[in-house]
């Protein structure tokens, strides 16, 4: 005997089961709205479960077995909860291989963030050490070169190198007081004055350097303007009669009013061969 799946056999706690002779009758019986199962009614559904086993054997016993097909709904199912558990463990797979790329991302910011900390404490040492360094340059700038000085003094320095009849030693002793005291009035003065030992010996060139640094700023002082008239020549000198003429004209600006008579004179002949309008 085949079980259709239009009136396959139903195995519930809530179904009362009756045995008639010869044959197996099964009675459904709607559920009641709330079966309380204690132990009576649990020993009924027990004694009525080994009924229908026994039924169920006597028939097998006959030739007369009951045959339970699944139901085409059912198989469909099954393979439906087969794939989605196949998809579920996918899913799993995926989430997994997912957790672990954000472990090592994770890790590899981690990383960074130490060497990105470890290179701004570099940065920041390196910075340090070159402000230290700019400062100290600065400040050796600023100041005179101790050990290079005869005296400590600008002001000895540079009459101890106007003292010397030598004109190499005299030469080497204005160079230092303008190494030494550069910026200083002794420094500026030192500066044109070997600049005149330059110009005397033909190297113009280092003479024009040398008056433009003893005339930086245009100062007062009483050489202030024959120099500028120094600068003027060894501009000339050099085939630059358009920065001479700029020299003249700070000259005619600045010192001439104080100027001699001889110095205006020199003014107006270095005027006329630089061709100055």
């Amino acid at each position: 005997m085949t079980i259709k799946p239009s009136s396959r056999l139903i195995l519930l706690a809530t179904a009362g089961v009756c045995l008639l002779a010869g044959g197996v009758a099964v009675s459904q019986v709607a559920p009641l709205p709330a079966t309380q199962w204690d132990n009576r009614r649990l020993e009924q559904l027990d004694r009525n479960v080994r009924r229908l086993e026994r039924a169920l054997t006597q028939r097998n016993a006959v030739g007369q077995p009951v045959i339970v097909e699944l139901d085409p709904e059912v198989v469909t199912l099954q393979g439906q909860v087969a794939q989605m558990d196949r998809r579920l463990g996918d899913i799993e797979q995926t989430v997994r291989q997912v957790n672990g790329e954000l472990e090592r991302t994770t890790f590899q910011l981690d990383e960074s963030t130490r060497a990105n900390a470890a290179l701004r404490t570099q940065l920041t040492a390196v910075e340090a050490r070159l402000k230290t360094a700019e400062d100290a340059r600065a400040a050796a700038a600023a100041a005179p070169v101790a050990g290079a000085s005869p005296t400590g003094d600008a002001v000895a320095d540079l009459a101890a190198a106007r003292a010397l009849t030598d004109p190499a030693a005299s030469a080497a002793a204005l160079e230092a007081v303008t190494n030494n005291w550069n910026g200083t009035p002794s420094g500026r003065e030192a500066s044109w004055r070997l600049g005149d030992i330059r110009r005397a010996a033909n190297d113009h060139a280092s003479a024009v350097q040398l008056y433009a640094t003893a005339l930086n700023g245009w100062p007062t002082a009483p050489w202030a303007g024959e120099t500028t008239l120094k600068l003027a020549r060894a501009l000339v000198a050099t085939d630059r009669d358009a920065q001479a003429c700029g020299a003249l004209a700070e000259f005619n600006r600045r010192y001439a009013a104080a100027a001699s008579t001889a110095l205006k004179g020199i003014a107006t002949q270095v005027s006329g061969q630089a061709n100055c309008t």
